[in-house]
């Protein structure tokens, strides 16, 4: 069967692209990053202020959303966007990761695996067919397939088996995913941990099923980055050039930066918001640590040149004292000029494709950050 395209490839300037998805609820431009509102929620976080920062899309999770609220209890109001009031592109991903990460007493089989919720102990069991229902309900306008991910390092033929078996997955989450409505997407996910071979076959046998778009999995969970761009460097020449390329989970700027300069389009990470909650912000200087006694007198601004009112608008000395105090209001505030930040990035990057200049732009912002903070007052 036939899959069809959705995405727009309108602009290369080497291995960099520049495009745009079309969704059921809107455009994605591309490179893109993609806050993660793991429960149907951003962390500290409004939806306007992740809107206002720049996100096209944002991320839900398959597996905390089926065990609070539910997928048929958020499918009862109409789908995620409407439950949750995003008005926008949603991706969730299968579950797979945070099944291996999270659950207790886990059995994978070929049929799916069974596991007990990290919650109260109750036992699920998460089949590709049962994973795409879920992802259906939810009504994310991206669903991921159902994968195994192995943590690494981990023994060849563990990879291999894990590898093997995700494509046969694949291929269920495909079959299952037919009934669909029209412009709705489906993309499959390349495993094979840090075994070049293993990530070649594992791309080749997701082309030959056929996704609307395919994602590098089982990277960022520990390896060095060197590894990390490797492995894209092995899957990402394999991948069609008319699909869009998800890298999951990743990261710092510092990994997209270098990931969109192999041929990534799309990114998710917690980073952002999970750093900002514990005191850390990342700007053009790089990341800066809000707890750190140099900023408790400091009336400047974290950065001056920032188009997003937190960090032009706070001095280094009040949000200093917001964290240190545990006020909520720091949490907030940070978290925003992170999302502010990653999404600042992806408009500087698109912008550079545009122009021809993405590799003046990637020095500069790598010259930003080795350069480091603004000197203490």
């Amino acid at each position: 069967m036939t899959v069809a395209n959705h995405f727009e490839l309108l602009r290369t300037d080497g291995t960099a692209r520049r495009g745009q998805l079309t969704t059921p609820h809107g455009v994605v431009r591309t490179p893109a990053f993609m806050p993660v509102g793991t429960l149907g929620a951003m962390k500290s976080l409004h939806w306007r202020d992740v809107r206002d920062a720049g996100a096209d899309i944002v991320l839900g999770n398959t597996y905390h959303l089926m065990l609070r609220p539910g997928a048929e209890r958020v499918a009862s109001f109409g789908g995620l966007q409407k439950f949750t009031t995003w008005n926008g592109p949603m991706l969730t991903d299968s579950g797979g990761f945070q099944v291996m990460s999270l659950a207790q007493l886990r059995k994978v089989t070929e049929q799916g695996v069974t596991f007990r919720s990290h919650i109260d102990g109750a036992k699920f069991e998460l089949t590709p067919e049962r994973a795409i229902e879920i992802q259906r309900l939810l009504n994310s306008d991206i669903a991921m397939q159902l994968d195994e991910c192995v943590r690494l390092p981990a023994e060849h033929a563990d990879i291999d088996r894990a590898m093997q078996l995700s494509l046969r997955w694949a291929e269920r989450c495909k079959r299952a995913f037919e009934t669909a409505p029209e412009g709705y997407m489906l993309f499959g996910i390349a495993q094979g941990g840090d075994v070049p071979e293993l990530r070649r076959a594992s791309a080749q046998g997701l082309i030959d099923i056929g996704f609307h778009g395919y994602a590098i999995g089982g990277l960022a969970v520990g390896e060095p980055q060197a590894v990390m761009l490797a492995m894209i460097e092995e899957v990402v020449p394999i991948l069609p050039l008319d699909r869009p390329r998800y890298l999951m989970g990743v990261g710092t700027p510092d990994d997209m930066l270098e990931a969109v300069a192999r041929g990534v389009d799309m990114f998710d990470c917690v980073m952002p918001t999970r750093n900002g909650r514990h005191g850390m912000a990342f700007t053009r200087h790089g990341q800066i640590n809000m707890r750190n006694a140099r900023h408790q007198d400091d009336p400047r601004p974290l950065d001056e040149e920032s188009t997003w009112p937190a960090a032009r608008d706070y001095s280094r000395a009040y949000l200093h004292h917001l964290v240190r105090s545990g006020e909520t209001l720091g949490a907030m505030l940070l978290s925003e000029i992170n999302i502010a930040y990653y999404q600042s990035l992806m408009q500087g990057i698109r912008a550079a494709i545009d122009a021809g200049t993405f590799e003046e732009f990637r020095a500069r912002t790598r010259e930003g950050w080795a350069r480091g903070d603004i000197p203490p007052r």
